[in-house]
């Protein structure tokens, strides 16, 4: 009897522990089964994804929406917004400037067959200014001459058919016969000296326009009666830049006539220098004029420049 030792415990917690481990192990295990029948199933990966998902766009609109603002200042600064009044303003100062260069190219266009005397004289002030000392620079000076024939009923019309131009020292540098644009009814050989052989091959009005004016361009032009001359062209030269010898009283004190007087090219020349052109009957020389006429200007050309400038201001 002595040799046999009972351990009781009446308090029952050993038993209890024992009973409560299995019992929360079991209750572990069962969460555990059932999350991962969840997971096997699915349904616990989309509730979760499904709110990270929100909770992710949620964030993505926020950074969206600050980095939208941002964008927008930076974008002010660099690219300031208009209105539409200033655009429509803006357009419509664009196409008047384009419309104002347009008119401007049209204008250059007509200008350079007829000139404006006072925008030509304009820019050719600091010419002007050296209009005195100009008698060193005879290249700024050429002698003009055309002939004539008529065109239209009964020859009444005139029309270009041959132009010569001399320099300050009588050479000629342009000398051609002219195919005017009409029907020739009267080649005026007489006074003309044209025949029709002349202009069988003669050079175009159009083009022969354009290469006289081009030598009177930016040139003093001395020609006698020389107004008709232009007109024949279709030309206006300015006439800050024209010596009409027909217009220039102090010839015709020289040669001894009324100032007044429109005297010829021909009496002129003979009072002034003994000199007989325009003879015989195979009519004038427009090459022989134009060199007489350069003559007459030299004569006096101390004394015109000297009224020119003078009336010029310079």
């Amino acid at each position: 009897m002595s040799g046999i030792m009972l351990n009781l415990d009446f308090n029952g917690s050993s038993h209890d522990r024992r009973q409560m481990k299995p019992a929360g192990n079991a209750k572990h295990k069962r969460f555990v089964k059932r999350r991962r029948h969840l997971e096997r199933r699915g349904l616990l990966n989309k509730k979760q994804n499904t709110d990270n998902f929100h909770k992710e766009g949620h964030r993505n609109n926020q950074w969206h929406k600050q980095n939208k603002r941002e964008d927008n200042s930076k974008a002010g600064a660099v690219l300031p917004k208009f209105s539409s009044a200033q655009c429509e303003l803006s357009m419509k100062s664009s196409h008047s400037v384009q419309a104002n260069h347009g008119n401007c190219a049209a204008e250059t266009d007509k200008e350079s067959i007829v000139p404006s005397c006072s925008t030509f004289c304009r820019e050719s002030t600091s010419a002007l200014q050296r209009v005195v000392p100009s008698l060193g620079n005879p290249q700024k000076y050429i002698a003009l001459d055309c002939e004539m024939v008529g065109t239209g009923p009964k020859g009444h019309c005139s029309e270009l058919a041959r132009c010569s131009i001399v320099t300050y020292d009588g050479n000629v540098i342009y000398d051609k016969f002219i195919k005017p644009v009409n029907l020739v009814t009267d080649y005026r050989t007489r006074w003309s000296g044209i025949r029709k052989r002349d202009l069988y091959k003669a050079t175009p009005f159009k083009q022969a326009q354009r290469e006289i004016l081009k030598i009177l361009s930016g040139k003093v032009v001395v020609g006698h009666d020389v107004q008709n001359d232009f007109k024949v062209l279709h030309y206006s030269h300015p006439e800050c830049l024209t010596r009409d010898t027909s217009r220039m009283p102090l010839l015709n004190q020289k040669a001894g006539l009324s100032e007044d007087r429109t005297a010829s090219l021909k009496i002129l020349t003979k009072l002034l220098f003994n000199k007989d052109i325009q003879v015989g009957k195979k009519g004038h020389s427009s090459v022989e004029d134009a060199k007489a006429t350069m003559e007459l200007y030299k004569l006096v050309e101390l004394e015109w420049e000297r009224t020119v400038a003078s009336k010029s201001g310079h």
